[in-house]
């Protein structure tokens, strides 16, 4: 395994295979792993995971490089199986056979058991004195607005969100969290911890009154799969981003 510059807080569960990304070594496409079926990438902020009109997305550039690398000069499949914000950064898989999309879809809609397992990083302003926790919301999209919201009396077009959090680190001004969303809603983790009093740093969309380096800050770390050909469990990892460490400084992040 390539040395990280920040530890690993503990080691994958028995029997999974692990993958972590070295951050050092960048390209257009910063790929953590890939074989036939799977291309898994760290996405950086600022760039739409696909539907970007004019714009280069991940989609797009992912298939600039199965074109350059496999000697494809034709068109590619590449299927989208889940998404990233576009001010997230972090670990995304692509399915590289519409066969791999079809098993990998259902696991991103089902967050146990056999489930896609994803765990983020989050730096939310204020500090948060809860040590660990869980947050449930009813939350529904408001087009208008482009955004999500927490439904505070009943509505027929609500459904639940409900992730899990702990804290990794804390000063006056803001807290490191680690995030595991139980269910896939649509700006989930941005919402709810809005909705508590918590936005996360440089998300103006949702509260934040704070600037933060690239995007907002929030991480997708960790996401753990089944392969959908092997039958296995793998778990790949995306670095902290650089800039993380320039802002919180490395004792704030030495538990990662």
């Amino acid at each position: 395994m390539p040395d990280s510059k920040f530890a690993l807080a503990d080691s994958p569960i028995g029997g999974e295979t692990f993958f972590i990304r070295d951050s050092r070594n960048m390209s257009e496409v910063d790929v953590i792993y890939e074989d036939n079926h799977l291309l898994v990438v760290n996405k950086p902020t600022k760039l739409a995971t696909m539907g970007a009109a004019g714009q280069p997305t991940l989609h797009s550039l992912g298939c600039d490089y199965i074109r350059r690398t496999c000697n494809k000069p034709n068109k590619v499949y590449l299927g989208i199986v889940s998404r990233l914000d576009s001010m997230t950064s972090g670990v995304i898989v692509m399915a590289r056979t519409s066969k791999a999309a079809s098993r990998l879809t259902p696991q991103f809609a089902n967050h146990s058991g056999d489930g896609a397992k994803k765990t983020y990083l989050a730096v939310v302003s204020g500090r948060v004195e809860q040590q660990q926790g869980t947050l449930v919301d009813d939350v529904y999209k408001d087009d208008a607005a482009h955004r999500m919201r927490v439904a505070h009396h009943s509505r027929s077009d609500a459904k639940e969100a409900r992730l899990e959090y702990e804290v990794l680190g804390c000063d006056r001004e803001l807290t490191l969290l680690m995030v595991k969303p139980l269910t896939g809603r649509k700006h989930q983790i941005r919402l709810q911890w809005a909705e508590v009093g918590f936005p996360i740093l440089g998300d103006t969309k949702y509260g934040s009154e704070r600037s933060w380096p690239t995007g907002i800050a929030l991480h997708s770390w960790r996401l753990s799969i089944m392969h959908p050909t092997k039958k296995e469990r793998m778990t790949f990892e995306a670095p902290i981003p650089d800039a993380w460490a320039s802002r919180l400084g490395t004792n704030l992040l030495a538990k990662p």
